[in-house]
């Protein structure tokens, strides 16, 4: 049976689409649905059902589904058995800015520890790579997509600051108040949204595109900042967090990957992803 057909299957069951599973693939439609007719001819049985929307599997297909993913990752594992001793298996991981030092480094650890030979690149998500570590927001339609985190964001003050006092903010607290504003966050232009909703204005006082200088400027009391309220923040004796009663905003981080990607990284990733997605939880 040949594995690139199965990967193809997969491609397809996965996606519910033959459209979407030709673009994980990076293979045009007629490819794929070549792929499925003749596994289809040669188990005997249909695998698909297409309706308006895409397909969806028979009872076949789901059977045949776990057997497959299972076949792909026993031949790949073969192959990774063999480069254990030889050749690192590499892997290009595009990292968007601002993700915790603290949080990504345990993650990075834990995915070396998982492949041993791995060698890795570190890149901006931008580039050509392997795999990235973004939003869902940032998501390809391509991609799939492993969630590891979910940042609830909070309002960071200056300690001391007279809003500090209160333990639940409004945005019309935030009226003409000095802030610090994060470029290409997805949190921070849902703020801004809201405050123009609102007709609250604030007085910006500098455009930063990291959190680590937003959190500086913040303890240095520049302004205020929305950001992740992530453990090694909340330790901080220069700042506090306060939450927006009448805003918040969540955003989800994984890692995006193609189905092009070999199973031992898929496999590595989606259990590294598992072990760590509960490790740092937000408070409610």
């Amino acid at each position: 049976m040949d594995l690139r057909i199965l990967r193809y299957f997969l491609a397809t069951y996965e996606t519910g689409s033959v459209s979407a599973a030709s673009r994980r693939c990076f293979v045009a439609q007629p490819s794929i649905s070549a792929a499925v007719a003749q596994l289809e001819d040669e188990l005997g049985m249909p695998l698909f059902v297409r309706h308006s929307k895409g397909v969806r599997p028979t009872d076949a297909g789901r059977r045949l589904y776990p057997l497959a993913a299972r076949l792909i990752a026993d031949s790949e594992a073969i192959v990774s058995s063999f480069n254990r001793s030889g050749r690192p298996l590499p892997l290009r991981l595009g990292l968007m800015r601002s993700l915790g030092a603290e949080r990504m480094s345990n993650w990075l650890k834990r995915l070396m520890e998982r492949i041993e030979n791995l060698e890795l690149t570190l890149v901006n998500p931008e580039e050509a790579s392997d795999a990235r570590i973004v939003t869902a927001g940032m998501r390809q339609p391509h991609e799939i997509f492993e969630p590891i985190w979910n940042d609830r964001y909070r309002l960071a003050l200056p300690s001391g600051h007279p809003l500090s006092l209160k333990e639940r903010l409004t945005l019309s607290d935030l009226e003409e108040q000095p802030f610090i504003l994060r470029a290409h966050c997805e949190a921070t232009e849902a703020l801004r949204q809201a405050l123009i909703h609102q007709g609250v204005t604030i007085a910006p006082r500098a455009h930063l595109r990291t959190i680590e200088y937003s959190l500086a400027l913040v303890a240095a009391g520049i302004g205020l900042a929305l950001v992740p309220d992530w453990p090694e923040t909340r330790r901080r004796l220069d700042m506090v967090l306060r939450p927006l009663a009448d805003f918040q905003s969540d955003i989800q981080i994984g890692v995006a990957y193609s189905a092009e990607l070999s199973r031992t990284l898929q496999n590595a990733l989606k259990e590294v992803c598992g072990q760590v997605a509960d490790t740092f939880t937000n408070p409610k």
